[in-house]
């Protein structure tokens, strides 16, 4: 056998090397990346490897406006896109959005004098940030402020900052907009320069949308001359690209089918489950405790156990949903997209600082139905910027009519609750809009966001199951033929059938994907996650207190009372436990009727149910009515015994009442004017003695 050279022994040496490279490729090297493996891996891994100095992101990506945003439910979100796209197109700005829990805020005192930041704030609970501005309200809230370079509000070190102010806010909190008046005191007091008046939505009174476009236009004049800036004739510019992928099916497993972040499509979901990564629990139980037909009250208990999912009696359990069928039907129909709903996509930014709300590739039928709120309120900035993609001359003077005048467009669309599909069908029904770029639906339409219920259950009595109370909502508009249906109630109601035998679910005529993306919510599960509250039992058990919750405002008391129940039956002392509770009638809507007479018996006579039956006679009875008959005993124990006193429910009406029946109450048990007990009542509140969880 001829001996081998040393030219002979590297070519071979060569040759092995490239068959090894060419038969491991994709497998050890090579291997593409998917963009979404951090950002959605797990609920912490978006913020690994990014960097947190603002300044730094703008510098890179040559950004001359940043808009902060602080938001819970996706709304603030919304508005701070829609500033950064007309700052864009109207104006030339270099814009680019940006989560205040993404970066730090010692380096505000360097923020050049050429660039303005934006903050569009909404106000949570009572009166507190948004969990994602947490952090940043703390900083510039805090007395001397750990700025880069120093200094005391005297020495005004923001000096250089100019900023833009708008507030989302519900005038029925008494802490109302109290983030944006907030934070625009503590930014001028450290020397910033605000353009503009600090603005205020008020979602209370129905007028968040019109409150933000009245504020924004003098707003952007008096930026453009502060800036030099100058307007433009707007032109849509996508913020993203679609890529119809013709190299994947939708069974591919890389694709996207609904799935929230990489773990979860790879089938190894793992914690921490929190608003960016949800756990996918078995609902344990499910019951009506309605007594009628045409209404539903749903109690279910979701089984958290090996999560390490932990709650506290009072907090809030998050509900991640996905739209009805019906709805997604209709949205893809309208768009001309029915054909193509299992059509692979890819949907990437079009600027380095563009946020991909959902992770590709995916399906239009997967990003529509699980990640979209087309069943949302639509807005009239929106509608106008789709008057340009009309099939017709006359769809498009339609369209550009309600874009435009404010009181047609509440006639037409926002007292009809029509969503952003019906508005398209009732201009046009009879054409496809095809030509509307799926790009301005992904920016124009907020993701779909959980929805937060006051957990029903007591911690102490079953950590592992997690009990909601959720009253399955729709709304009836009058002279319309459509009827509103609540998103997450109505999809919780199909999960509730069909664990009870039904093979089919379709309540009121919707139908839900319940089984999930690639069935993993099979065997009844639904996505959730637990938000921690401030609504909390005193920590002492012998301390009284008074709850005021009619309908399902008695959910969290629910938790209230079986925790007492519990205590008491271990042999701790326990306070005087008084709830007040309404509903419509004795025998159609008195929630868990028979489970207050087993907590009695274990509570005693600490424990007394106060009840209102508001249709049981001629005149109506609230539970604001029955509190005032309690006078005596009501003040007696927040005078003598400092008894807590919470109220849930709803913030317009009940709250309001009550909080005013009480203010009433002081002032005749205590013979003081109604202007001392109403700073009693306030001086409760900031206590935390008076505490409410209440919605609009």
């Amino acid at each position: 056998m001829a001996q081998l050279d040393t030219l002979d022994l590297v070519v071979l040496a060569v040759l092995l090397i490239g068959a090894t490279a060419y038969f491991t490729k994709g497998t050890y090297w090579g291997v593409p990346k998917d963009p979404y493996a951090g950002s959605y891996a797990n609920g912490n891994a978006s913020k690994a490897g990014k960097s947190r100095n603002i300044l730094e992101k703008m510098e890179e990506s040559a950004k001359n406006c940043v808009i902060f945003y602080g938001s819970q439910t996706g709304t603030a979100e919304d508005y701070a896109a829609r500033l950064a796209k007309e700052g864009s197109s109207r104006f030339g700005l270099k814009t680019m959005v940006a989560d205040l829990e993404d970066y730090d805020y010692e380096n505000l005192d360097t923020f050049p004098d050429d660039k303005i930041a934006m903050f569009v704030l909404a106000t949570y609970g009572e009166g507190e940030p948004t969990d994602n501005a947490v952090d940043f309200y703390e900083f510039v809230m805090g007395e001397e402020p750990a700025f880069s370079n120093g200094g005391t509000a005297e020495e005004k070190p923001l000096s250089n900052l100019k900023f833009v102010a708008f507030g989302l806010g519900n005038n029925t909190y008494e802490h109302y907009n109290s983030m944006v008046r907030r934070v625009n005191t503590a930014l001028l007091k450290f020397g910033a320069t605000r353009i503009g008046e600090a603005g205020e939505g008020d979602d209370g009174a129905g007028t968040m949308e019109e409150d933000f476009l009245a504020w924004k236009e003098p707003m952007w004049v008096e930026l453009t001359e502060k800036m030099g800036l100058e307007e433009r004739e707007a032109v849509y510019e996508p913020v993203f690209s679609i890529t119809e992928r013709d190299d994947l099916s939708a069974e591919a497993s890389e694709v996207y089918l609904g799935e929230p972040n990489k773990n979860h499509l790879e089938g190894k979901s793992k914690g921490p489950y929190n608003s960016h990564n949800p756990y996918i629990a078995p609902i344990a139980e499910s019951r009506e405790i309605f007594t009628v037909q045409d209404r539903n009250c749903l109690h279910m208990e979701i089984d958290v156990s090996g999560s390490n999912l932990s709650y506290q009696t009072g907090d809030h359990v998050a509900i991640w949903p996905t739209n009805a069928g019906k709805e997604v039907d209709r949205f893809m129909n309208i768009l001309g997209l029915a054909d193509k709903a299992h059509t692979v996509i890819s949907v990437k930014g079009l600027d380095p600082t563009a946020r991909v709300p959902f992770p590709t590739p995916t399906t239009y039928d997967a990003a529509v139905r699980y990640h979209m709120e087309i069943c949302g309120p639509v807005s009239r900035q929106f509608v106008s910027s789709l008057a340009a993609f009309a099939p017709d001359e006359t769809s498009k003077a339609e369209m550009t009519k309600l874009g435009s005048d404010k009181d047609y467009f509440q006639d037409k669309v926002s007292s009809q609750y029509l969503n952003i599909a019906q508005v398209l069908e009732s201009v046009d029904k009879s054409k496809k809009w095809t030509n509307i770029p799926f790009s301005i639906m992904i920016e124009g339409i907020n993701k779909i966001q959980p929805r937060y219920y006051s957990i029903s259950s007591s911690s102490l009595v079953q950590k592992n199951k997690i009990s909601i109370t959720a009253v399955v909502e729709e709304i009836r508009v009058a002279g319309a033929e459509h009827v509103v249906k609540g998103v997450t109630t109505n999809y919780l109601l199909a999960l509730k059938q069909k664990q009870h035998g039904d093979p089919n679910p379709d309540p009121h005529g919707l139908t839900y994907a319940i089984t999930g993306p690639r069935n993993k919510y099979d065997g009844i599960h639904v996505p959730v996650h637990v938000r921690h509250s401030n609504f909390k039992l005193p920590s002492d058990p012998s301390k009284p207190i008074i709850m005021v919750g009619p309908g399902s405002g008695v959910a969290p008391f629910r938790g209230f009372v079986q925790e007492r129940a519990a205590q008491a039956s271990s042999g701790e002392k326990v306070g005087k436990t008084i709830l007040f509770f309404g509903c419509r009638r004795s025998t159609e809507d008195f929630l868990y009727k028979d489970e207050w007479d087993k907590f009695a018996a274990d509570l005693g006579s600490s424990f007394e149910l106060v009840t209102a039956f508001s249709r049981e006679q001629s005149q109506k009875i609230y539970v604001q009515h029955r509190l005032k008959e309690h006078a005596k005993e009501v003040n007696d124990l927040l005078q003598n015994q400092k008894a807590n006193f919470y109220v849930c429910g709803d913030a317009a009406n009940m709250a309001r009442e009550v909080s005013n029946n009480l203010v009433h109450i002081i002032t005749e048990e205590r013979g003081i004017p109604i202007e001392k007990a109403e700073e009693v009542v306030k001086s409760m509140r900031s206590s935390g003695q008076y505490q409410e969880d209440v919605w609009s």
